[in-house]
């Protein structure tokens, strides 16, 4: 540490180079992942892939309950806890107790979520009962594919707390990397195993439930050698009575029913999707696929290099210290995703046509996700507040606000889906999880500062202020850019406007003087510089 700095100045320097990590992780993840979503949408027709959209929902949504989502917010803030007051010894025994719990939990869910996959199915997709595709029943084809993909959970569960041990000891590069052999796993399925299936008289589409059973072995197999060197890898035991079990209980709980909302969210999107014509649910993925793409390869990893300092502090009480953090770290994730926003908003048919656009498919496809991309897209810098603001609470041991602003979210989203559906379509239901988001963030931002004594809004605001500036200049000539390449090329437009796009922001956000971009600049500087030395 140099003189005069302290412990939040040393912490929040090491942020962006911390994000950077996980973000390039992402990126590697991401990029894949965009791949498999290219190769799904030529390889399998609009129902296949409908069907496999909604039978991987039920996993992923329980996933958010006992894996990545609640257990890992609540186990980093509490191991951070331990690291930082009682020590190494401490940490690990916590951690083996809450590993043996969590490994039950996932058992028992993964069976129940095989042996019910039909009642699970009627939540999402009723409107599947009246579907005939390719001689084969829509309804039954998405239940066989549910049961085909549930033990997913129990992979990514145990990965995820793998991953929470590794973000509380600061080890943040193999947790962000092995995301990627999901995608891998996948591509390789979709590309091998068709052909194969269909000739055995089986359905094409369970080529990608068995991807995303590979895949999820492969990331639990990839945390193994970093856990053991972190001395994480010991034995689960199982023990409901050591305190910090029933404190991270006692934190799961709320968060829980939270989760619960989350979960009652995407029945409802995809059951009102079901009963939208053929290719609704596909639209509406793959447009948060793209919206994926930005938000995970800086503003969620900003948000999982910030939790264990912000942690840190609450537990020492440096509560100045935290509200810097937090701070910091939503001017950096604003820097991304607002530019990110602007971008998929007024460039959203080009970029569809250029990433996905061959095979099945066609240019109504692009169309559609267009126009579902066009609300989701604006709606990034919203969700990247939130996941700057979540943390904040967690690390203050409150995870009851999140729940109640979480309801409340619901009934905006249920409000506006019933709105719009009818005239918009599966735009409509994009239309809705945009707004909701930003009554989400809203109500958060507000409840924050009764509990943080301010929100360092002032620097917050004039930083998004200059971003948003960037942003427009940047988009105005990015659009010009795709308008004079014109139809005739599927590619050109969308590429060189994105080209365009990101030129221009950087050269304008330099000009007003971004404190951002000179950081995450440096950070990416040094690291290559490290790299190269």
């Amino acid at each position: 540490m140099s003189r005069g700095e302290t412990e939040g100045e040393i912490e929040r320097k090491k942020l962006a180079g911390r994000a950077g990590v996980v973000g390039l992780g992402t990126l590697a993840s991401r990029v894949l992942g965009l791949g498999r979503d290219v190769a799904f949408a030529a390889i399998f027709t609009r129902a296949e892939t409908d069907a496999f959209f909604v039978a991987f929902t039920i996993p992923n949504a329980l996933r958010q309950l006992l894996g990545e989502g609640a257990i890992a917010s609540t186990v980093v803030p509490v191991l951070s806890g331990k690291l930082a007051t009682e020590g190494e010894d401490a940490a690990k025994d916590f951690f083996a107790k809450i590993r043996g719990v969590s490994l039950v939990a996932l058992t028992i869910a993964t069976a129940l979520g095989v042996a019910f996959a039909g009642p699970l199915c009627e939540l999402f997709a009723t409107g599947y009962h009246t579907r005939i595709a390719g001689g084969r029943d829509e309804f039954a084809r998405t239940v066989t594919l549910t049961r085909i993909v549930f033990p997913y959970i129990f992979f990514m569960g145990t990965a995820a707390l793998g991953m929470a041990a590794l973000n509380a000891k600061k080890k943040f590069a193999v947790a962000a990397f092995a995301p990627g052999l999901l995608n891998v796993a996948f591509l390789a399925c979709a590309l091998l195993l068709p052909g194969p299936l269909e000739r055995a008289g089986m359905d094409r589409a369970w080529a990608l439930g068995v991807g995303a059973l590979v895949g999820g072995a492969l990331q639990v197999a990839a945390q193994v050698p970093a856990l053991a060197a972190i001395g994480y890898a010991g034995r689960p035991r199982l023990s409901f009575a050591d305190p910090s079990v029933r404190e991270a209980f006692r934190r799961l709980a709320p968060m829980t029913f939270g989760i619960g909302v989350y979960y009652i969210d995407l029945v409802l999107s995809r059951r009102f999707l079901s009963e939208l014509p053929e290719g609704a649910q596909s639209y509406f993925s793959w447009a948060m696929r793209l919206c994926d793409f930005p938000q995970g390869i800086f503003v969620m990893a900003l948000s999982t290099a910030a939790l264990p300092s912000l942690a840190t502090f609450a537990a020492k009480k440096e509560f100045v210290e935290l509200r810097r953090t937090y701070a910091h770290g939503l001017r950096l994730a604003l820097f991304v995703a607002i530019p990110c926003s602007v971008a998929l908003a007024v460039l959203g048919e080009p970029i569809v046509r250029a990433i996905f656009e061959r095979g099945a498919f066609d240019a109504l496809a692009s169309r559609e996700t267009a126009r579902a991309l066009f609300w989701q897209g604006g709606a990034i810098f919203t969700v990247a507040a939130v996941r700057q603001l979540v943390p904040v609470y967690y690390a203050l041991g409150d995870t009851k606000t999140p729940v109640v602003v979480s309801a409340i979210d619901l009934c905006a989203f249920i409000g506006l889906a019933l709105a719009l559906r009818g005239s918009m379509g599966q735009a409509g239901i994009s239309a809705a999880v945009a707004g909701s988001s930003a009554v989400q963030m809203l109500l958060l931002f507000a409840l924050l500062r009764s509990k943080l004594g301010g929100l360092e809004l002032a620097a917050i605001g004039a930083s998004a202020a200059r971003t948003l500036v960037a942003s427009s200049i940047a988009a105005v000539a990015a659009y010009s850019a795709a308008r004079l390449v014109g139809v005739s090329s599927r590619v050109l437009p969308g590429a060189s406007a994105l080209v365009v796009f990101g030129a221009l922001f950087v050269v304008v956000a330099w000009g007003v003087r971004s404190e951002e971009l000179e950081e995450i600049g440096g950070a990416l500087k040094r690291r290559v510089l490290r790299r190269a030395s």
